[in-house]
Formats: structure tokens, C-alpha cells, sequence
């Protein structure tokens, strides 16, 4: 069992029309700089359906049917909203970076699509981007669009997947 890393570059802020809170940057960030890494205990899809909705909304998806889930509600990785044009992606399993520099005040965001590939927890997206796909599936992360613009920034597991879908598709 782990805590989470949130860099010091960041803060966690109210942010009720967000839906409780966010994580925005207190300083400059370059790209690729680590931004956080979520903590927690590895638990199973069975187990994350036995949590309460709350909880369930602060795991994160690391490998087919696992998950991370925190040990407590206060995982400041844990409110890192969705977007659909977002400013950070997954590094390996656990670790959220940078896709491009972020300045000063920048909400930190990812999206979604870059590590979840499970069901449970769709939802109506109203991150207002003009790339905005309306519902967050977990089946978003097998759009080509997606893979072309998030490339190298999906969670490595679903990179596996994207590789050999690639594959099929080559002639």
C-alpha cells in the first residue's frame, strides 16, 4: 500500500463546478515533467463494484480487471479531472506527466481514454473542449483519433492493446 505523489508545483483547490475539486499549477511545468503518481492497494474490477460510488470514482485502471484504489479520500492525485483536450497523460502504469509546458493557473487535466478500459464508470462529459466527445466510455481508447493524439501518453496496458490492434490493421 502506497500514497500518492502530487508535485509540489501543484495544488488542489475547491472547485465546486467541477464537482468537488481540481488540481491546478502553482508554477511553470515542462513537458514530460512528472506531475503525480496515484498511491493505493491493488484491488480487482469485483472488489472496485463493492465500493461505494465516491471511491469508485477515485480508482484509476492499471492492468485488465486491476485497479489502484486509494486508502483513504484524500489522494490529492485523485482530483485530476477528465478532459477531452487535455494537458497530462499516463506514463507507464501509475504516473501522471506533462504533454506540453502548462503555465501558471492551468487546470491539470487527462483524459480518461488513456487508462480506463472498463465500463463501470462512464459518464457525460461537459469539459466544454471543442473536442469534446459528449459521453467518456470505456471504449474510447480504441479510437485511432485518440491514439494519434495521445501517442505515447496511454497507460501501458492499453498501449499493448493499441500496438496489436495496429498490427491487424497493417496489410
Amino acid at each position: 500500500m502506497t500514497t500518492g505523489y502530487l508535485s509540489t508545483k501543484l495544488e488542489v483547490r475547491n472547485a465546486p463546478e467541477k464537482g468537488g475539486y481540481a488540481v491546478y499549477a502553482l508554477k511553470t511545468i515542462q513537458k514530460d515533467e512528472v506531475l503525480a503518481v496515484w498511491g493505493g492497494q491493488v484491488v480487482t474490477l469485483a472488489q472496485v463494484l463493492e465500493l461505494t460510488r465516491e471511491e469508485q470514482g477515485h480508482t484509476i485502471q492499471i492492468y485488465d480487471e486491476l485497479y489502484l484504489a486509494p486508502m483513504g479520500m484524500e489522494e490529492p492525485a485523485d482530483y485530476i479531472n477528465h478532459s477531452c483536450s487535455p494537458n497530462a497523460g499516463v506514463c507507464g502504469q501509475i504516473s501522471l506527466v506533462a504533454m506540453r509546458e502548462i503555465g501558471i493557473g492551468e487546470e491539470i487535466t487527462f483524459d480518461y481514454a488513456m487508462s480506463d478500459s472498463s465500463s463501470f464508470d462512464e459518464f457525460d462529459c461537459a469539459c466544454g473542449a471543442p473536442t469534446c466527445r459528449g459521453l467518456v466510455s470505456g471504449s474510447d481508447w480504441k479510437r485511432p483519433d485518440l491514439w494519434k493524439r495521445y501517442d505515447g501518453y496511454f497507460s501501458t496496458y492499453l498501449q499493448h492493446r493499441i500496438d496489436k490492434l495496429r498490427k491487424k490493421a497493417m496489410p
